[in-house]
């Protein structure tokens, strides 16, 4: 039975996006004192109801400096991904006309999952600030440090068969792939089937999810999750994860690297829907060191077997030549690197 939700334009609520306009006014003006006055008189609300955001803001861990008698400023400009900012930059694209914007959820991948069932057109962006259940493969948690990478799920409506939709798994590494290293000119690597590597270490990882019926794809929705300036991680995430800030040395834009990876990604996806699976497995196989010539163990369920990696199917699946000789095609499940 579908979930059904209330009209799309209430899934982000109004104040979230008031409190936003308020950030993106005060992010316009750098650290000039701007008055209340002024504030409420821009946006069309009280001078109460202006303080009652700024509150809301400082919660949020936005550090705006002074009150209500003197004025506002931004003590640094936040890295924030407001509707707005993006707006500006995605004109005229797929992604740039309807972004539902969180400064926290449990799970971007969720709201976009109720977007989908509710009707919600192609197109369509779900970023988090925070996420309190970000979602990886095989039950896999994200951790999603506040305002420090990117969390965000595409929502697709593609004339695709359901065998068809894990390409967009892939499709969406590269798009990432090329977006990192055009922002940072890091070398980053792509493992089979969705994750990012910077010197073996993770930095971004997809989730893909469908709804749909035996011959027909009626949506999907692709989570992307990248490490951008996160300066640590906790437990035993610090030894397998890294940051584009931990690898470059300097804090990154994440809205930067958020356009870079929308616009590559609508790039790919009007070529995969012209040209079919063959122009996303090409692109893998040339990209990824995964691909090919790596040895490897995969993990799937009971079954757990190493061998090297010999090329994709055309559907984009994995070949893997076992140990014992014989060619295995992995559908699904963990693929680690055998050094």
């Amino acid at each position: 039975m579908a979930v059904r939700v209330k009209p799309s334009r209430d899934i982000a609520g109004s104040t979230e996006r008031q409190v936003a306009a308020l950030l993106t006014l005060l992010a316009a003006n750098g650290t000039i004192v701007i008055s209340g006055a002024r504030i409420a008189r821009e946006i069309g609300v009280s001078r109460s109801t202006v303080f009652r955001w700024v509150t809301r803001l400082r919660e949020l861990g936005v550090k705006v400096k002074g009150r209500a008698a003197t004025g506002y400023f931004l003590e640094q400009v936040p890295d924030i991904l407001t509707v707005d900012m993006l707006r500006q930059r995605l004109r005229g694209s797929l992604f740039g006309k309807r972004i539902y914007h969180f400064f926290k959820t449990d799970s971007t991948n969720r709201v976009a999952l109720e977007l989908g069932h509710a009707g919600e057109p192609e197109g369509a962006v779900v970023l988090a600030e925070e996420q309190t259940a970000g979602r990886g493969r095989a039950g896999h948690t994200w951790h999603s440090e506040r305002a420090t990478g990117i969390y965000a799920t595409l929502l697709l409506r593609p004339r695709l068969a359901p065998v068809q939709a894990p390409l967009l798994t892939m499709m969406a590494g590269l798009s990432a792939h090329s977006a990192v290293q055009a922002v940072t000119g890091l070398n980053v690597d792509l493992k089979w089937p969705n994750d990012l590597l910077i010197n073996g270490k993770k930095v971004g990882g997809i989730l893909t999810e469908m709804h749909a019926e035996p011959a027909q794809v009626r949506f999907v929705i692709v989570g992307i999750g990248i490490n951008v300036n996160q300066e640590k991680f906790p437990g035993d995430l610090s030894g397998k994860s890294t940051s584009l800030r931990m690898e470059t040395g300097r804090a990154q834009s994440r809205l930067e690297v958020l356009v870079q990876f929308l616009r590559q990604f609508e790039r790919d996806y009007q070529e995969m829907l012209r040209e079919g699976a063959k122009s996303v497995v090409k692109r893998f196989e040339a990209t990824s060191s995964y691909a090919r010539g790596k040895r490897v163990r995969v993990t799937n369920g009971r079954d757990s077997f190493t061998g090297v990696t010999a090329g994709l199917e055309e559907e984009g699946l994995l070949r893997v030549k076992r140990d014992t000789g014989e060619t295995t095609t992995v559908i699904a499940g963990d693929v680690t690197e055998v050094r």
